[in-house]
């Protein structure tokens, strides 16, 4: 059962822990990688034999498979699929920047382009979970910012075929390249590169702790969205709000995996007791208890604070991956919320609204780390770089200002640089 505490009772670190056991797969993961830096498309091919039971004999999906996957599907299933790929493209469509320049000074240039990156690796979970939902998140984003080489890595069934939702979510965000491959090797084909993989400059796309501990080795070489953590939603609620409702919520993340987290912060011991017996209630007839059983049981709590506007400080200290505000008027609370991945406002808006059809992304921090990151967007798929031009009568202008400051820091040689074209013209 659900822990209610009340937090002018509560010491620091039961309000903010996050008691996630960690696998320590450093060593494993460092051998994979190294065996697919020599081995390449071989080394693939035997992992995916070993860990998926699938013997192939190629790993890219060919075009004929994902016509008969599109095929295979509910036309009602594909119609929502593109509902939600339209308005994950509105909304990321707003991030769309532009470079610019700067030119008041005479005989000064200045400026910064907008260059998007040239290929992208998204990593898409397979075996037993199948989001085609994280295919539209990673990916529409990277082709919004105009990257030409879109690759996807997922694991295969021991068929040794793709689940028909992610090649159809792929075909329809335009993914370019599909292989069948998963686990940390996938990691390090999109890092190094194979026969038949290409390297990527960013790798982006949850996974399981092999797959985060291979995009944490494989960081510098080529950059990562971030190190995904378990599931997190925390809801803050009034008096007013319904149990029945904010239990589901809560059972809606604690359902993804035994490390999830659901916290609900409440101004109200009596919701606090009725959620607590309406997530027993719900529990009982969900399917995957076994899963959400541990999450609510271990890392689920119900905190009981003096106001509303305390609880929404909490969850700023927390700074939880998806924060629910189930209140009437949420927007007047939404300038003191400064630390949350994705916020859901109001009564009517329950966290899974953002998993799938929304628009905003999905792909969010967790683990405390919405104090300092952000939601996946198209900026994480461009690069910006600066320029800067000055004619010679600009550069003579300053070329002093450039020496003086050059010798304070002990650096002749950048001072010469500066003053030696006026002094030689």
């Amino acid at each position: 059962m659900i822990r209610i505490l009340k937090y002018s009772e509560m010491d620091r670190e039961t309000v903010f822990d996050r008691n996630y056991p960690t696998d320590n797969v450093t060593d494993i993961v460092s051998a994979i990688i190294e065996d697919v830096k020599t081995r390449g498309d071989r080394a693939l091919l035997d992992y995916t034999k070993r860990f998926d039971k699938a013997e192939l004999t190629q790993l890219q999906v060919s075009a004929e498979e994902v016509k008969e996957a599109e095929a295979s599907l509910d036309p009602e299933f594909l119609a929502v699929l593109q509902e939600a790929a339209d308005n994950i493209k509105a909304f990321h469509s707003k991030q769309i920047r532009s470079g610019f320049i700067m030119n008041e000074k005479r005989g000064v240039v200045c400026g910064q382009k907008i260059i998007p990156m040239n290929t992208v690796g998204v990593y898409v979970p397979g075996g037993t979970a199948v989001y085609p939902s994280t295919v539209l998140m990673d990916t529409i984003p990277a082709k919004l910012a105009g990257c030409p080489n879109l690759v996807m890595v997922t694991p295969p069934g021991p068929d040794g075929k793709i689940s028909p939702n992610i090649l159809a979510a792929a075909k329809i965000a335009g993914v370019d390249k599909i292989f069948k491959v998963g686990g940390a090797q996938a990691v390090a084909a999109l890092a190094y590169g194979t026969e038949s993989v290409p390297r990527a400059d960013k790798i982006v796309g949850p996974g399981n702790a092999f797959v985060a501990e291979a995009k944490r080795q494989v960081f510098g070489r080529v950059a990562i969205d971030m190190i995904a953590g378990p599931s997190e939603i925390l809801i803050v609620a009034d008096g007013k709000s319904n149990p029945v409702f904010l239990a589901a919520d809560m059972l809606s993340q604690a359902e993804h995996d035994k490390n999830a987290s659901a916290v609900l912060v409440t101004d109200s011991e009596e919701l606090a007791l009725k959620v607590s017996e309406e997530l027993e209630t719900q529990l009982s007839v969900l399917p995957r208890e076994a899963i959400a059983r541990p999450s609510i049981d271990n890392n689920g709590k119900i905190i009981v604070a003096d106001s509303i506007e305390q609880a929404i400080e909490i969850s700023n200290e927390i700074a939880p991956e998806h924060l629910e505000v189930c209140v009437d008027n949420p927007f007047d609370y939404l300038d003191m919320i400064t630390s949350a991945g994705s916020v859901f406002m109001g009564r009517n808006c329950p966290e899974a609204l953002g998993d799938y059809l929304a628009g905003p992304n999905h792909t969010l921090p967790t683990g405390g780390s919405a104090r300092f990151s952000s939601p996946l967007s198209v900026d994480d798929f461009i690069k910006k770089t600066q320029y800067t031009y000055f004619t010679a009568d600009a550069l003579d202008a300053v070329a002093q200002d450039i020496a003086l400051f050059a010798r304070k820091e002990g650096l002749e040689g950048h001072a010469r640089s500066a003053v030696i074209r006026s002094e030689n013209r």
